[in-house]
């Protein structure tokens, strides 16, 4: 018998507003879709949270014996921002800027994307499709929306028709707004939009003489609207239903709303059974903004180069900082909650390290098997990390009292503890073992390595001016690069 057949996990689905039950079209097998970067830019914290959240259901739902499907996309076509008729996408103002193809830049920040990924010990997605590789696909999606009636075209660009669509369903259902109200708080055009109303949204953009990134299509030479990719790409990888669609709680609206119309309108039924948003991350109680500085990458965070955090922290630190509050929680990035966790880290690992030196004994003072349904009830209850800590913190405490002879367990409760104990600390929630040792005490071995290979990458991309900066930043800390033919490595004064 599959755990998944003995645990039955309540999601809380945005498009209810409630908790239900989770059960998949198929027994046995999950689709879920995540959206992806846009790779204009190093990767924000705020979406490695998101993320991180659903590596952590990906995690869970492998662990209970699903074959999962998760498909989570990168955005490497150019879209206006917020269906705008006209501007610069972002990965073209790059490419601008930088005097470089918009593929390089597409290139140079996914690379960073799965670096930082992979520092954090993610599981990687089962397909990660790209837009660009899906041109096809978004074209014959909007023929069938322009032929159910739903879409219109003009000048070359093609347009969804919201306010048809909402005279058979409903253009608001995941974010719970009405259509009246959109309309109410919206500008009246000003006569220089192609759209008939200010609600519809592009589904293909004519482009512009200057615009780099273009592709044939029997309405013109342009590209696709943001909102189409990924629903052509969840559909075709998924199937026209599928189980789970995730994102960050800044997509909800609009662009998870356009994924349904679109897929209503084309397929004639609702793509998404369970929709999931994680919450958004803040720094020291306030949005994080490049406008007004407060805003930290990755990079900063893990290397300590930053003027907000008194130390450099393990990515599994950061990572059990983030399994520390429910995904659904705005979570606030600050130093003493950092330090905190790095403390609490480290008292789960010296517990899990003390395991294999424990003695068995004829009794049990502890219902092993009780504490262990209670760690599968705290994932259960919509990924209830924080409780699941806590049932972990109780698990190292009964380690200690082991240890010091104060309680005891016999031979198959203390192996069951030891399975539990590491399954969800090391499969579930991702976490990796080290040791205060191991990250040293303002260098870590972690960051740097990160350092090195975003070194490396700033070579291959002649970027030396980067390369040289992260040579020169490093040494002025007390850390020397040691090239040589078998790789760079390091040493610390």
């Amino acid at each position: 018998m599959h755990l998944y057949e003995q645990q039955k996990i309540q999601i809380y689905n945005t498009l209810s507003g409630t908790k239900e039950t989770f059960n998949p079209i198929e027994e046995g097998y999950v689709g879920m879709y995540v959206c992806g970067p846009t790779v204009y830019s190093n990767v924000h914290l705020g979406n490695v949270r998101t993320f991180m959240s659903f590596d952590m259901v990906f995690r869970y739902l492998k662990h209970l014996g699903y074959k999962v499907r998760y498909v989570r996309n990168i955005t490497d076509a150019g879209h206006l921002e917020n269906d705008a008729d006209a501007g610069e996408d972002k990965i073209t103002k790059k490419a601008r800027l930088e005097q470089i193809e918009p593929m390089e830049v597409v290139q140079r920040y996914t690379v960073d994307f799965h670096n930082i990924l992979n520092t954090f010990n993610f599981l990687p997605p089962s397909i990660e499709p790209t837009a660009t590789g899906h041109i096809i696909e978004q074209i014959e999606l909007i023929k069938k929306i322009i032929d159910n009636g739903f879409a219109y075209v003009v000048n070359g660009s093609v347009y969804f028709d919201v306010h048809k669509f909402n005279e058979t369903n409903d253009y608001g259902i995941l974010s719970k707004r009405k259509l009246e109200d959109l309309i109410h708080n919206t500008r009246a055009l000003d006569g220089q939009s192609d759209k008939k109303n200010p609600q519809d949204f592009a589904l293909w953009k004519r482009a512009e003489p200057q615009h780099i990134m273009r592709w044939p299509s029997p309405w013109s030479d342009g590209f696709p609207g943001w909102h189409l990719e990924c629903t052509a790409m969840s559909t075709k990888y998924l199937g026209d239903n599928f189980d789970i669609h995730g994102g960050g709680m800044d997509l909800k609206f609009p662009h998870h709303e356009c994924e349904i119309a679109q897929s209503e309108a084309a397929k004639g039924q609702a793509p998404v059974n369970y929709w999931m948003h994680a919450n958004m991350l803040h720094l020291n109680g306030q949005r994080m903004s490049k406008s007004t500085g407060n805003t930290v990458n990755p990079g900063e965070l893990l290397s300590g180069d930053n003027n907000f955090f008194s130390k450099a922290y393990a990515p599994s630190v950061i990572r059990f900082f983030n399994a520390q509050s429910s995904y659904r929680s705005v979570l606030d990035l600050t130093d003493d909650g950092l330090l905190a966790s790095e403390k609490g880290f480290f008292r789960l690992m010296d517990a899990i390290n003390l395991l294999d030196d424990l003695k068995a004994d004829a009794n049990s003072t502890f219902d092993v098997s009780q504490w262990r349904q209670s760690c599968y009830d705290a994932m259960n209850d919509d990924f209830n990390s924080p409780i699941l800590i806590a049932h972990l913190f109780e698990a190292a405490k009964l380690v200690n009292q082991i240890k010091s002879g104060d309680a005891s367990l016999t031979s198959d409760d203390l192996e069951l503890l030891k399975k539990t104990m590491r399954e969800f600390t090391f499969d579930v929630l991702g976490l990796v073992n080290i040791t205060k040792a191991d990250t040293g005490t303002d260098k870590l071995s972690g960051a740097v390595e990160l350092l090195i290979q975003l070194r490396q990458d700033a070579r291959v991309n002649k970027d030396f001016a980067l390369s040289d900066k992260i040579r020169d930043e490093l040494a002025a800390k007390g850390i020397q690069l040691n090239d040589g033919k078998d790789g760079t490595t390091f040493t610390t004064n």
